[in-house]
C-alpha cells in the first residue's frame, strides 16, 4: 500500500482509500513512512473501521507531524501515542476518534496533549466513547488554558447533569474559544439546561449548541430561552430534536425569536409540538435573518402548511424548511405551494419525505417550478408518487437535477423519460 501512496495522482483520495479496507497494524509501518515524506498526505487520513490497534496507532503516531486531519480508531494506548504527538511541533487541526473505548483514563491523557503550547487542536470528536464526568473535569481543565479547540464533540456519552456542569465552568473561561458543542444523547434534563443558561447569559464564544435526544422537556427548554435572550448570547444554531418538547417549548422559543438575538437555525425534529405548536413558532419565524427550520417527525398536518404558506407570503429571510415524516398529505402540499410562489419567498431547500403525498402533490410542486421560484432542491422520498407523478415533475427536466424522489422504479422511470 505503501509504494500506490508514492503515487501523486492518488494523494487526493487517500481518505477514500482507506476506510473499511481490512488494515491491520502491518499497514500502518508503510503509511508511516509515507506521512514522513515530503509533499505527502499534508490534508487528511480517515482510516475508519479498520483493525489498526494500539501498536498500528502508535506506528502512526511517528507520522502524524504533518498530517492535518485523522480520523481513526484506537484505545487507552492510542491515546498515549496520540498525546506525544500534540506534545511535539505538529499540524494536526482535527482528531476523530468517536466508538472507541478510551474510557476516562484515555481522555485524560489526550487533555496533557491538548494543554501543549504545540497543539493546534481545533476539532476533537469523541462521541461513543465511554465517558462520563471524570472526562469533563479533564476537558473543563483544557478549556480554562491556552488552547486552539474550536469543536467538541462528545455525543452519546453517560455525562450526566454533573458532567455537563463541569463543562460549563470551562466554557465561562476567558481562554476558552469554543463556538461549537455537541452534547446529543449524554442524559441531560433540566439540570443541564440550568448550567447552560449561565454560559450564555455570560460573555462566551458558542455558535452552536446540539442537545438532540436528551430528556430536556419544556422546563428544560424555558431555561435555555432565558439564555438565549441575554445579550451575551451570540448562538446561531440550536438543535433540539428528540428532547420530549410540545407547544409549551415553542411558546418559549418563540418569545426568544420575537426578542433581539443572533438565531439563525433552529432544530426540533421527532418532539410532538403539533400544529398548535407550529403556529406559535410562525409569529417568530417572519423575523428577518431566520435561514433554517427543521421540523420532521412533529406530527403535523395541513393545518401546519397553512400556519408556515402565510410566513412565506410575507418578508421573510427562510432558506430551509424540513418537514419529513409528517402527514401532511396532497392538501398541505397544496398549501405550501401557495406560498412558494410568492414573491416574498425565498426559500431553496425544501423537505418532504415521507409525508403521504401522491400524484396531487407533482401537480401541485410544478406549478410551482413553472413560476418564478428560488427553490433549488426538493426532497420527496418515501411517497406514493407513482410513474405518474413522477412524469409531472419531468416534464419540467432542467429542474429535476434540484429533486429527490429516489424510489429505484422513480429513477428509472426518470431515466427512461428524459432518454
Amino acid at each position: 500500500i505503501g509504494t500506490i501512496l508514492f503515487e501523486e495522482k492518488y494523494m487526493d483520495f487517500i481518505h477514500d482509500l482507506l476506510s473499511g479496507c481490512n488494515l491491520t497494524k502491518g499497514s500502518c509501518k508503510s503509511l508511516t513512512s509515507v506521512l514522513q515524506t515530503e509533499n505527502t498526505l499534508r490534508e487528511e487520513l480517515e482510516m475508519n473501521n479498520n483493525d489498526l490497534q494500539n501498536s498500528g496507532v502508535e506506528q502512526l503516531c511517528a507520522g502524524l507531524k504533518i498530517s492535518v486531519n485523522l480520523f481513526s480508531n484506537g484505545t487507552i494506548m492510542s491515546c498515549k501515542s496520540l498525546t506525544s504527538v500534540l506534545q511535539t511541533e505538529n499540524s494536526l487541526r482535527e482528531l476523530k476518534i468517536n466508538n472507541n473505548d478510551l474510557q476516562n483514563s484515555g481522555v485524560e491523557q489526550l487533555c496533557a496533549g491538548l494543554k501543549s503550547s504545540h497543539c493546534k487542536l481545533e476539532i476533537l470528536r469523541l462521541s461513543g466513547c465511554g465517558l462520563n464526568e471524570e472526562s469533563c473535569k479533564s476537558l473543563t481543565s483544557v478549556l480554562q488554558t491556552e488552547n486552539s479547540l474550536r469543536e467538541l464533540k462528545i455525543n452519546n456519552n453517560d455525562l450526566q447533569n454533573s458532567g455537563v456542569e463541569q463543562l460549563c465552568a470551562g466554557l465561562k473561561s476567558s481562554q476558552c474559544k469554543l463556538e461549537i458543542l455537541r452534547l446529543s444523547g449524554c442524559g441531560l434534563n433540566e439540570e443541564s439546561c440550568k448550567s447552560l443558561k449561565s454560559v450564555l447569559q455570560t460573555e462566551n464564544s458558542l455558535r452552536e449548541l446540539e442537545m438532540n435526544n436528551n430528556d430536556l422537556q419544556n422546563s428544560g427548554v424555558e431555561q435555555l430561552c432565558a439564555g438565549l435572550k441575554s445579550s451575551h448570547c451570540k448562538l446561531e444554531i440550536h438543535r433540539l430534536s428528540g428532547c420530549g418538547l410540545n407547544e409549551e417549548s415553542c411558546k418559549s422559543l418563540t418569545s426568544v425569536l420575537q426578542t433581539e438575538n443572533s438565531l439563525r437555525e433552529l432544530e426540533m425534529n421527532n418532539n410532538d409540538l403539533q400544529n398548535s405548536g407550529v403556529e406559535q413558532l410562525c409569529a417568530g419565524l417572519k423575523r428577518p435573518h431566520w435561514v433554517k427550520q427543521r421540523l420532521s417527525g412533529c406530527g403535523l398536518n395541513e393545518e401546519s402548511c397553512k400556519s408556515l404558506t402565510s410566513v412565506l407570503q410575507t418578508e421573510n429571510s427562510l432558506r430551509e424548511l424540513e418537514m419529513n415524516n409528517n402527514d401532511l398529505q396532497n392538501s398541505g402540499v397544496e398549501q405550501l405551494c401557495a406560498g412558494l410562489k410568492s414573491s416574498q419567498c425565498k426559500l431553496e431547500i425544501l423537505r418532504l419525505s415521507g409525508c403521504g403525498l401522491n400524484e396531487e402533490s407533482c401537480k401541485s410542486l410544478t406549478s410551482v417550478l413553472q413560476t418564478e421560484n428560488s427553490l433549488r432542491e426538493l426532497e420527496i422520498n418515501n411517497n406514493d408518487l407513482q410513474n405518474s407523478g413522477v412524469e409531472q415533475l419531468c416534464a419540467l427536466w432542467h429542474f429535476v437535477h434540484k429533486l429527490h424522489f429516489w424510489s429505484p422504479e422513480s429513477r428509472n422511470f426518470a431515466k427512461c423519460l428524459t432518454g
